[in-house]
């Protein structure tokens, strides 16, 4: 899908014993922002520390994962003696530990999950900017409102931002459903904010656009630890009830685009609101959740040139570990499911990657399958994937779409599979993750037409 499988684990462990003191610093020496560069499973991730020294001489910090949109994570504790700095990350479980080699460098490591990498540090004199040659400037030609809504099911608020045309309305208008992970308005994503692309296009054509802060994101409440795929459709239920009370829309004009796990949730709340206008699945599910990790984690080790032996024998055992999800509601028996039946070091390799706030939503979706929505879906839908998707695979996907949704009877359905894009619908090389930061290009701008002549076409513009 989109964040959640390639979610950073800030990996490391650290031992001083390989550095050669610099000298004695007092803790103002480290005081500013620094910058590396962590290799987690061939990609590439840049970090960034912000210290800052109050009045008693005590250092905060603050931490930025540009290329996955983090910015600002709260650290916890952070000590600077003798050139060793130690910060620690109780949100994320992790630590950085490192050693001032001279004024502008930090020698160390990061640990997370008991996993180590080296992650040295630069004394950053000025704010990186990525090339990001499609990300909308002010002044726009339309309107821009930051919006509040509640999620009355489940009591707490979303913040987000409207887009509206010029003039007076009522305006079709679409929600903007983000993938999985916890992300904010603009899925902003290795240095990308397709969904700010997404709704600047749109809105110049005459379509209003409302994309928001995941729960516990940004300026929305609630919190994603514990939540499935069911959870945050009430989210976006939410934001669509938001628009067709807004004098500006057109309550009978009101649809949705989900992107990756987003379209999951877009065919979840179409099954159920049968006064929805269309939905848009961008490299949305058509097959069950189990399926779709599995073929995600084969297709991108066999593009990694990982041997077919190892990728076989990956796949058996994650279909085991994914089994035992149907079977075990608790984090806790699952994890006994895991040590008691596969080799330690294996069993430990999965554990790491699944912990207990994550082991809802992980298990929801292990379990989900489209189909069971095709049937009760009769709007207008357009369904697109892009040929190199490495995370949701093109042709199987959008086959299951295409024929689940016709088999039950809807007439109106539009599936294609893009040439030459990737998961976030970038033109790319290889279609792998890795790829992602690098591509200067944020949207294809033919994949863009695409779903705006649709939209303008199915909402009447």
């Amino acid at each position: 899908m989109n964040t959640r499988y390639l979610r950073l684990f800030f990996l490391c462990c650290f031992s001083h014993g390989g550095f050669q003191a610099y000298g004695q610093h007092t803790p103002g020496a480290v005081e500013g922002s620094w910058s590396g560069h962590l290799e987690v499973a061939g990609t590439t991730l840049r970090i960034v520390f912000h210290l800052q020294l109050d009045e008693h001489d005590r250092l905060s910090a603050t931490m930025d994962s540009p290329d996955q949109g983090a910015r600002g994570i709260g650290m916890g504790e952070v000590t600077f003696q003798s050139d060793s700095l130690t910060i620690e990350a109780p949100v994320i479980a992790g630590k950085y530990e490192g050693v001032m080699t001279s004024d502008s460098t930090l020698e160390g490591t990061w640990s997370q999950a008991g996993q180590t990498f080296p992650l040295n540090l630069q004394r950053q004199l000025a704010p990186e900017v990525l090339n990001r040659p499609q990300e909308p400037q002010p002044p726009y030609p339309y309107r821009e409102e930051e919006v509040t809504f509640e999620n009355e099911e489940q009591h707490f608020t979303l913040g987000g931002t409207l887009t509206l045309p010029r003039g007076s309305g009522p305006f079709p208008a679409v929600v903007l459903v983000s993938g999985s992970g916890s992300q904010n308005r603009d899925e902003e994503i290795f240095g990308h904010k397709p969904f700010k692309v997404i709704a600047d296009d749109l809105t110049r054509r005459g379509i209003a656009v409302l994309r928001y802060d995941d729960r516990g994101v940004g300026a929305s409440g609630g919190s994603a630890a514990g939540a499935t795929s069911a959870d945050n459709a009430t989210d976006a239920g939410a934001a669509i009830g938001y628009l067709k009370n807004r004098e500006e829309i057109d309550p009978e004009r009101v649809g949705v685009i989900g992107h990756s796990e987003g379209g999951l949730i877009a065919l979840m709340i179409a099954s159920e609101m049968k006064d929805l206008a269309c939905i848009v699945l961008l490299a949305g599910p058509g097959v069950p959740g189990k399926t779709i990790l599995l073929d995600q984690s084969e297709h991108i080790s066999r593009l990694s040139g990982i041997p077919e032996n190892v990728i076989r024998q990956n796949r058996e055992i994650m279909d085991r570990a994914y089994g035992w999800m149907a079977s075990q509601a608790s984090y806790s028996a699952w994890t006994d499911s895991v040590k008691s039946n596969l080799e330690p070091l294996v069993a430990n390799r999965i554990l790491n990657a699944v912990q207990e706030p994550s082991y809802a939503w992980l298990r929801y979706f292990v379990m989900s399958d489209p189909a069971t929505y095709f049937g009760s879906i009769q709007c207008p839908v357009l369904a697109l994937n892009g040929e190199k998707d490495s995370q949701v695979l093109a042709e199987k996907n959008i086959a299951a779409i295409r024929e689940g949704l016709e088999e039950a009877g809807n007439t109106q359905v539009t599936a294609r599979v893009l040439p030459g894009l990737n998961h976030l619908f970038q033109p790319c090389d290889t279609g792998l993750p890795d790829e992602y930061g690098k591509i200067e290009w944020t949207f294809d701008q033919d994949a863009l037409n695409m779903i705006a002549s649709w939209l303008r076409e199915v909402l009447h513009v």
